[in-house]
């Protein structure tokens, strides 16, 4: 019998015919394998992006939603401050006012007295407080109070008219 085989050589030969069917069925499965594997590689790099896209995404949202709450805080600041700003414009708008009247109601008191009275009154005044004075005054009034005043004061003021300060 020309074609007997031991059990151990047909093991080999079968073993070595069905190599190269196994090489030719992986060669022909690693082509649909390597497709559905890539297609899975890619749908799970696909999914990373998604995912990181997310978490950005979220930051964003987080970080708009800080902005957002800032720019309230910042706005309602702002608010309080102008607030702030227009009451003490006020108050120094009725001070100045107060001041105003104060200063009307002595000026009508030194003009209605005596040119020596209100000399002597007016040269234990602050200077400035003088000068701003006299610089309210009508010049008919101001030529009476002259030869009573303290002199300095007198030529203080003249130089500043003439200069123009």
């Amino acid at each position: 019998m020309p074609f007997a085989l031991s059990a151990a050589e047909g093991a080999t030969i079968q073993k070595s015919a069905g190599e190269p069917a196994k090489e030719s069925g992986a060669a022909a499965e690693p082509p649909s394998l390597s497709a559905s594997r890539a297609a899975r590689e890619e749908k799970a790099i696909q999914d990373a992006r998604r995912q990181q896209l997310a978490e950005r995404e979220a930051a964003v949202a987080a970080k708009e939603q800080e902005l957002k709450k800032l720019a309230a805080r910042l706005e309602s600041q702002v608010k309080a401050l102008e607030e702030s700003k227009k009451r003490l414009d006020d108050s120094l708008k009725a001070q100045k006012k107060v001041q105003d009247e104060k200063r009307k109601k002595m000026m009508a008191l030194i003009k209605k007295m005596r040119p020596e009275q209100a000399g002597k009154y007016m040269d234990k005044m602050d200077e400035g407080m003088v000068i701003s004075m006299l610089d309210q005054m009508d010049a008919k009034t101001v030529l009476k109070l002259m030869p009573y005043l303290n002199q300095p004061r007198v030529f203080k003021w003249i130089n500043d008219n003439l200069k123009g300060v």
